[in-house]
């Protein structure tokens, strides 16, 4: 199912003991938690792309509150997947939605995501899915027509490539915040839904569309996590806790 991220090469990548390689030689270490790092250096803006490890760390802290246990549960519902899907989760972060699904629906497990800080914590946590450090805007390293499910939760979206690696008879689901999406901290947004059904419909046909939206009651430390989760620098004033607004658009497509 892997493939080779080497330009012009895309060759099936074969497992040995700590290592990925294909048949033209190029190799790539396991790390120690258990992901693989196919990050290419011209796929990088930057030394350490993607979130630090300090916001993967203040969201890590969030879940563990309960924050995201809402929309976890819708999207469990929505996708209804079952035990012999093949899930990928493109931009996954720190895992908590691919890795509490697959626990509970024991599925075949997928996440990518440019954060090596991210993959890292997804490996060391949820152990029976494969992790992957990549750039899912650029390429996703496996064959094409490898899931019967793709999801896209508040992460990246690739249109070209999640057609590519999905199935003839395969699903996607795309989250995108809501307009009042943390309104309290940074006002109304815009509504993305529509140009996100636009972007997607070369590919895709749009069959469900539901918006998931809760509030928390959070205190300051909590507060600093979701600043530091969405790289919202502090102000003068200094953090005080209160009522948030989480609010998600969920976007069901089918493959087409």
């Amino acid at each position: 199912m892997l493939v080779c991220p080497v330009r012009d090469c895309h060759l099936a990548l074969g497992r040995e003991e700590r290592r990925v390689v294909c048949p033209r030689g190029h190799s790539f270490d396991i790390a120690r938690s258990g992901y693989i790092n196919l990050l290419q250096p011209q796929e990088r803006r930057s030394k350490q792309p993607g979130d630090s490890a300090a916001a993967v760390a203040a969201r890590r802290r969030l879940h563990d509150r309960g924050v995201g246990q809402t929309l976890l549960q819708a999207i469990a519902e929505m996708l209804a997947a079952r035990p012999n899907d093949v899930v990928l989760d493109a931009g996954c972060g720190e895992g908590f939605y691919l890795g509490n699904l697959a626990r509970e629906i024991s599925f075949d497990a997928h996440g990518v995501d440019i954060s090596t800080a991210a993959i890292d914590a997804a490996a060391r946590r949820y152990h029976g899915c494969e992790w992957i450090v990549a750039n899912a805007d650029r390429f996703l390293p496996y064959a094409g027509k490898s899931f019967s499910i793709v999801l896209s939760i508040t992460g990246r979206m690739n249109p070209t490539e999640f057609r590519r690696v999905l199935r003839d008879d395969g699903s996607l689901l795309v989250a995108l915040p809501a307009p009042d999406d943390l309104i309290e901290l940074r006002g109304a947004g815009r509504d993305r839904a529509a140009r996100t059904v636009e972007t997607f419909a070369s590919g895709f046909t749009l069959v469900e569309q539901r918006r998931v939206t809760t509030s928390a009651d959070l205190d300051v430390a909590a507060m600093h996590d979701v600043l530091l989760a969405i790289y919202r620098p502090l102000g003068p004033r200094p953090v005080e806790a209160m009522r948030v607004t989480f609010s998600q658009d969920l976007l069901h497509f089918r493959a087409t």
